[in-house]
């Protein structure tokens, strides 16, 4: 959690009309639920909502890298008028998306992944692909604006994941799963419109091995893995690598791009997973060593971290705690704030110290929609003044269940606490360094030779997109992590 200024909700109204248009890529018409122009100012409306909801990664050159490629990209697009952008969110996920209108995001996850410009190319053509063949806008035949997020889709109680993710309502475009046919058309413009830049495509087939062992091992995180939001289509690396060459043969590509060393140097020093400035969970314990606080996790319990909030639930989806900054000067401020946002009925309401801080202890109910209906969600809500800010940690369940999680929702809340071990307070993150092979032989030996710990090395080999039985050059470079 970051200390971030919260963006407005996705409150403005886009009318969406029913109409036949021609899609730019097919050149036939299909049914579509929104203009051109709807479409536009559904991407600049959602944009500063994604930047609020995960952040950009600070990083100039990289950023610089991915907006002359994309630019140049969509140049030779299907729709070259698109006033597209392409940044960079801070998450470990690894995954690329696109929103209607030319807005394109990369994780620095995916980035980290890449081992070569023209696998970035062939994954970036295939996110300008969903945009010019309006697949996202399509899709909204089917599927309206809904949850996203893994606290929120576990909810089992509606109310519950409405207490988790309002941000979340307004961006379920940019998570929606395509179909295969939607898939595979993207798939042949990233090859086409990567290979038209000048680079090989073959190797965005390769890049899907990498996704899909990386998939494998990976546990959730704020924003879904791209196999997740991309579903393979089944034979995808023979399709790919095959339109491919036929691309290098229309083209007459004879030394199409590659560029692995001057990509891999882009990278170095890039953060890799979770970056504990913005705080993290370590032994069931969330540290946050910039704002100095730590509160316990429920063990068992999935988590996530996000620049606004920290979230957790049972993965029966039967509960869940948030921890986020309240807005107001004064608990009595903070309390009436978040009782309103909330549509809260207030049954106890309790001064109380915790660990030293002044609180509000609350116990409400979600006021039910129609008058003589029950509620159907109660929650224990503390509110604590530290460091100058007043933090919310508010628990939530159905009421039958509450008795049964209240002690844990208590638990986790009377035990925020101030952060003073300096180990937790200086951790540092994990950071990709790229060095260079000492001697010619296996993967495993490279990784051995700069002190790599075994327990980590087929993580590596994944992150290297090898195997640690495959071949390394003497002089060549590969990828470690180092601090």
């Amino acid at each position: 959690m970051k200390r971030y200024l919260l963006f407005g909700f996705l409150t403005s109204s886009i009318f969406l009309v029913n109409a036949c248009a021609v899609n730019p890529v097919t050149g036939k018409k299909q049914v579509v639920l929104m203009s051109e122009a709807q479409e536009i100012a559904m991407g600049k409306e959602a944009d500063p909502q994604i930047i609020a909801q995960y952040g950009l990664y600070e990083d100039p050159e990289l950023q610089q890298f991915i907006t002359t490629k994309g630019k140049a990209m969509a140049a030779v697009s299907h729709r070259p008028n698109l006033a597209y952008e392409f940044k960079i969110v801070d998450s470990d996920a690894v995954n690329a998306f696109a929103v209607p209108g030319g807005y394109v995001y990369f994780t620095r996850g995916i980035m980290a992944h890449f081992n070569n410009e023209a696998e970035f190319a062939g994954v970036l053509g295939h996110e300008i692909g969903h945009i010019t063949a309006r697949h996202t806008v399509a899709q909204q035949a089917k599927t309206m604006l809904g949850q996203v997020g893994l606290i929120g889709s576990m909810i089992l109680v509606p109310q519950l994941g409405q207490l988790a993710e309002p941000l979340s309502q307004g961006l379920g475009v940019l998570f929606l799963k395509f179909g295969r046919d939607a898939e595979r058309q993207s798939d042949d413009l990233g090859v086409e419109y990567s290979s038209k830049i000048g680079y090989d495509a073959t190797e965005m087939a390769g890049f899907f091995n990498t996704l899909e062992r990386k998939s494998a091992g990976s546990q959730s995180a704020e924003l879904p893995d791209f196999l997740s939001t991309h579903p393979n289509p089944g034979d995808r690396n023979i399709a790919v690598n095959q339109l491919a060459i036929e691309w290098k043969q229309k083209l007459n590509l004879t030394n199409p791009m590659v560029n692995r060393e001057s990509y891999l140097r882009k990278i170095d020093g890039i953060i890799y997973g979770e970056d504990p400035k913005g705080g993290y969970l370590e032994d069931n314990v969330f540290y946050h060593p910039v704002l100095k606080f730590q509160f316990p996790v429920p063990q068992g319990w999935s988590y996530e971290n996000t620049p606004q909030r920290v979230q957790m639930a049972p993965r029966d989806g039967r509960a869940l705690m948030m921890m986020t900054f309240a807005p107001g000067k004064t608990l009595d401020e903070a309390a009436n704030a978040m009782v309103q946002q909330n549509n809260l009925q207030v049954l106890e309401s309790n001064r109380v110290t915790v660990n030293g801080m002044n609180a509000l202890a609350l116990v409400a109910d979600v006021r039910p929609q129609q008058q003589g209906q029950a509620s159907s969600a109660r929650t224990l809500t503390y509110l604590i003044e530290y460091g100058g800010n007043i933090y919310m940690l508010l628990g939530a369940s159905s009421p039958a269940d509450f008795n049964n999680y209240s002690q844990t929702f208590s638990q986790t809340m009377r035990n925020f606490r101030q952060l003073t071990d300096a180990q937790k307070i200086n951790k540092l993150a994990d950071r990709i360094r790229i060095k260079t092979v000492k001697q010619a032989g296996t993967l495993q030996q490279a990784l051995a030779s700069y002190n790599v710990p075994q327990k980590r090395q087929e993580e590596l080999s994944v992150l290297n997109g090898m195997s640690l039985t495959d071949r390394v050059a003497q002089g060549s470079l590969i990828k470690i992590l180092d601090k």
